[in-house]
């Protein structure tokens, strides 16, 4: 077993555990470490980042169907609040991989980093809501879910670290929110994925064992490691005290985002 195979195996259970346990997709996890992994292996620096959002975006689809049955069997899932917020998702998906696809790998880094960076700094100072804030109604939640739906799959989130802050900012309990999350991962990874499949139409130079700007070796070993680890984060999620872990892990996302700003920069 190739070393390579062995990272891909150790962050896919990382990323697993994350998205069960924060009802994230595991993308800003699995992002900065494949972009750090892919240059390491050699890969064309002009496919560099947009190999790792798409790689990470087809991760997620394995990952947050694994996490959405827990949280589901523990009565977590907004389901109502998932077909609106969806519907709006599927469309915003759409448009993230064209996208990025028109932006170079430099300044798409600099973009991720900044986005996740806001992410962590949101999840260390957690802000409460407004006791009187409630969810908005059908329209708003389409809104809601096409701004999250194209910035998710822009920087190859499953959603999670928005739908979360946005549920909570709406007065919705914690875990709910994230199991709620989870749900609408799914549909983000699944639009996602197949933007970055049609994105990298006539792109040149790609590695071998590509398929689109996804790297189907890494995609396999991180997939099946993260689906046996996403239900057990899930289950921890329902157990564990939240607001710590998301300190914990706003302050390995910082380390992450800073490394790969290192290595591309």
């Amino acid at each position: 077993m190739s070393l390579w195979l062995l990272a891909y195996l150790a962050l896919g259970a990382v990323a697993g555990l994350f998205a069960g346990l924060l009802g994230i997709g595991g993308g800003i996890v699995m992002v900065p470490v494949f972009a750090l992994l892919f240059a390491a292996q050699g890969f064309p620096a002009e496919h560099l980042m947009h190999l790792a959002l798409g790689t990470a975006m087809a991760t997620i689809i394995f990952t947050a169907s694994c996490s959405l049955r827990t949280h589901h069997a523990h009565g977590a899932v907004l389901w109502p609040v998932v077909a609106r917020l969806s519907t709006g998702i599927v469309a915003g998906a759409l448009l993230g991989p064209l996208l990025a696809a028109q932006i170079p790998t430099r300044p798409l880094a600099i973009l991720f980093t900044v986005f996740m960076a806001y992410v962590a700094f949101q999840l260390l100072l957690d802000p409460k809501p407004q006791a009187s804030r409630a969810l908005p109604g059908p329209l708003g939640l389409f809104g809601a879910g096409l701004g999250i739906g194209a910035l998710s799959a822009l920087v190859s989130i499953g959603g999670g670290s928005l739908v979360v802050p946005f549920l909570t900012a709406c007065n919705v309990k914690m875990h709910q929110a994230i199991g709620t999350s989870a749900a609408t991962g799914l549909p983000i990874a699944l639009t996602g994925t197949t933007g970055y499949i049609l994105a990298a139409q006539g792109a040149g130079n790609l590695p071998e064992g590509s398929f689109g700007f996804i790297y189907l070796p890494a995609l396999f070993a991180a997939a099946g490691a993260s689906m046996l680890l996403a239900p057990v984060g899930a289950r921890l999620a329902h157990r564990l005290p939240v607001a710590l872990l998301k300190k914990i892990f706003a302050g390995v996302l910082l380390l992450l985002l800073a490394k790969m700003l290192h290595g591309l920069l």
